[in-house]
């Protein structure tokens, strides 16, 4: 089981750039994927989405973003050249501070060439083919895709035990109901003959144990939650089993939830007193903790 929040990162090195891919993730109902790519490696985004999708992301709000830093000039190999545009806005700026608020203009060539956006790299006349950028960007991606799944089982792991932890004490709970219950209709039985018994004192009438018999039965029939406790077993045990499962189950999660609800809910119409009352509302609260949880399972 995995979580759909987790954070991956990877970064590569190849002859004059370094790339470096990061995915980072919050739950979403579906897949919901968000790029950040240099503006020349757009068309990468279905191979990415492709790529996602073969190592197992299928759920989640994912941001996934790539920055490439051309590292010739470091090396003082990469030629550069001013972008005249964004030097000019940086001077038309300054000068509108100084016209409008009165500050003194200083800027000087040799400032401009220092301000960010000023001075960028010569547009090489040959362009890489798509084939070309996903060979330099495909190891990061799998590097980081790999270490993003894997912070998202170790965080699934720590949810499905923790819920798992809960299911327990839930199943602990309905067998308090289940031996309430039985409780009850005995009790029931015994009550119903004492009133009888003393009804029928005052007339002198007939004490009749077949009319009894019946009469608790259907008030046992009325109140009789087997059924309800039969399909909550069941419940419980693919729970279980998907809360152990590697694949994306949250979905699968959520209705049995919900069929478990049911049930529970079911039980509550039939609750004969009030400590049962208080028992079904446990498991009720218990439920809802384990569904707010599973709404970051993938």
């Amino acid at each position: 089981m995995r979580s759909m929040t987790a954070f991956g990162r990877a970064t590569v090195a190849g002859e004059g750039y370094e790339l470096t891919v990061e995915l980072r993730s919050v739950n979403n109902r579906y897949l919901d994927l968000n790029f950040r790519l240099p503006r020349a490696w757009t068309a990468m985004e279905e191979r990415i989405k492709a790529a996602l999708s073969a190592m197992g992301v299928s759920r989640g709000k994912v941001d996934f973003s790539v920055t490439l830093t051309d590292t010739r000039a470091q090396t003082g190999a990469a030629l550069t050249e001013p972008d005249l545009a964004a030097a000019r806005n940086y001077l038309n700026a300054a000068a509108l501070l100084e016209a409008e608020l009165g500050v003194k203009n200083d800027l000087t060539a040799t400032r401009l060439l220092t301000l960010p956006g000023v001075m960028v790299p010569v547009k090489e006349d040959t362009a890489e083919t798509d084939d070309e950028i996903w060979a330099k960007l495909s190891p990061a991606v799998t590097e980081a895709v790999t270490a993003f799944l894997a912070a998202r089982e170790r965080e699934g792991a720590r949810l499905a035990s923790d819920v798992l932890a809960k299911l327990e004490g839930i199943r602990e709970l309905v067998a308090t109901i289940a031996a309430r219950s039985a409780e009850n209709i005995a009790a029931y039985r015994v009550r119903f003959e004492e009133r009888l018994r003393a009804a029928l004192g005052e007339t002198g009438a007939t004490f009749d144990e077949n009319r009894v018999i019946t009469e608790c039965a259907v008030y046992a029939d009325r109140v009789a939650i087997d059924e309800e406790l039969v399909r909550l077993a069941s419940h419980f045990d693919a729970l279980e089993g998907l809360f152990k499962s590697d694949e994306a189950v949250g979905r699968k999660i959520d209705f049995m939830l919900q069929e478990t609800n049911r049930e529970i809910n079911t039980i509550g119409s039939k609750c004969s007193d009030a400590t049962m009352a208080q028992t079904v509302a446990e498991v009720k609260s218990e439920l809802e903790k384990i569904r707010e949880q599973i709404q970051n399972i993938e």
